[in-house]
């Protein structure tokens, strides 16, 4: 009875002292997971690490952002670029579906655009003339006898600010960039911004801005090249695509685009029903394939569908969203199966890419690029990845 008792008392006292709050070494200890979670923002992931210095010996940095799915991007601020995206096939097995170098060094000198922002002025400048008011502008030609992609010293080779954040919804990155009054030739000191986000619905959004102190043109896109089966899988040419355009820019010789619209219907460009990118490819030898800029669908400024693609052979789909009015089908018809373009050959991948149409600083019919201080240029472009079990 004594040895009870004596446990009796034990165990009440315990029970007092809590009661009186000397469990508050418990109550202190942190739970598991906040009283109001947001699983994706507790499983989402951004990591930075080194990729680098560039020739003038600045740091490079590569960003991993990974979502609760266990799929990711990398980005790096060496031209505001997009290097991987790892995403699942019909069954679960992860790869990079966009073409890119392992390494800094091939970024550093010329390649083929691999996942890089594009600009001043993406696409073409007939001669790399244009006019703004009573003032006429020679920007750089560096494509035959036309300006291209922003000239020598675009955006895609500039070392651009970075800052990596979190939402409740996303990861993601900001990119900003100066480029000074005169650079290639353009006028007006310009402020670029890309924001990349990355989502658990393997949704990657990425958004433009762009200010500027002096009436000047800007047109800037993401030039990735994307093969759903995988990088280093061969063609894509087996891929089925469908675009939302009805109609396609008409273009002289040199692709520069002539002011003229033409219809889609009854020719090789019309993807409005799934066609696969191989189906005529070979019928368009001067180009070697398709480098055309199509009129998308709907109202420029608001978002909405551009393109589905699918591979047949690993079930992957990729979705593009739009607010801008174009958007350039590019085959890869000059990679050349070498180092420097990552093992890469002609067709083994493609290019989506949405911007307003080439040389529009001469077509005065066409969506402007043209803006003022005092204006913000906004686009918005979604890539979104999921997949299909019978297609």
């Amino acid at each position: 009875m004594l040895l009870c008792d004596r446990w009796a008392c034990i165990i009440l006292t315990i029970v007092l002292a809590f009661a009186n709050g000397a469990g508050s070494v418990l109550a202190d200890t942190p739970a598991p997971f906040p009283s109001n979670p947001s699983s994706k923002t507790l499983s989402m992931t951004i990591q930075s690490e080194a990729f680098g210095t560039t020739k003038q010996g600045e740091p490079v940095t590569k960003f991993i952002l990974k979502n609760s799915r266990g799929n990711s991007i990398s980005l790096m601020n060496w031209g505001a670029t997009l290097l991987e995206v790892n995403v699942p096939d019909r069954d679960g097995n992860l790869a990079n579906v966009n073409l890119c170098f392992d390494t800094l060094a091939p970024y550093l000198g010329s390649h083929p655009y691999f996942g890089s922002t594009v600009g001043r002025f993406c696409n073409r400048i007939d001669q790399g003339k244009f006019s703004i008011g009573d003032v006429d502008h020679q920007v750089t030609v560096n494509a035959g006898k036309h300006h291209l992609h922003g000239g020598k010293k675009n955006f895609t080779f500039q070392l651009w600010e970075a800052a990596s954040y979190q939402t409740d919804d996303a990861v993601g990155v900001k990119f900003n960039l100066t480029s000074p009054d005169g650079q290639e030739g353009f006028p007006g000191e310009v402020n670029a911004t890309v924001d990349y986000q990355w989502n658990d619905d393997n949704e990657l959004t990425v958004d433009f801005t762009a200010t500027t102190d002096a009436p000047t043109h800007i047109n800037l896109t993401n030039h990735s090249y994307w093969n759903l089966g995988g990088a280093g899988s061969g063609s894509a040419m087996g891929h089925v695509a469908t675009i939302e355009a009805d109609e396609i820019l008409d273009v002289d010789d040199d692709l520069i685009p002539t002011g003229k619209i033409n219809t889609v219907d009854g020719t090789v460009f019309d993807f409005r029903s799934p066609r696969a990118f191989g189906k005529d490819v070979d019928s368009l030898a001067a180009t070697k394939g398709y480098d055309h800029c199509f009129v998308v669908r709907g109202k420029p400024g608001e978002l909405r569908l551009a393109a589905r693609v699918v591979d047949p052979g690993s079930g992957r789909v990729l979705e593009i969203e739009t607010t801008q009015p174009g958007m350039q089908l590019y085959t890869a018809n000059h990679l050349p199966g070498t180092e420097g373009s990552a093992g890469a050959a002609s067709h083994d991948a493609f290019c989506l890419e949405t911007q307003h149409y080439p040389n529009t600083p001469n077509r005065p019919t066409f969506p402007t690029t043209l803006v003022k201080p005092g204006e913000t240029l906004r686009e918005t472009t979604v890539h979104r990845f999921t997949v299909a079990h019978d297609e």
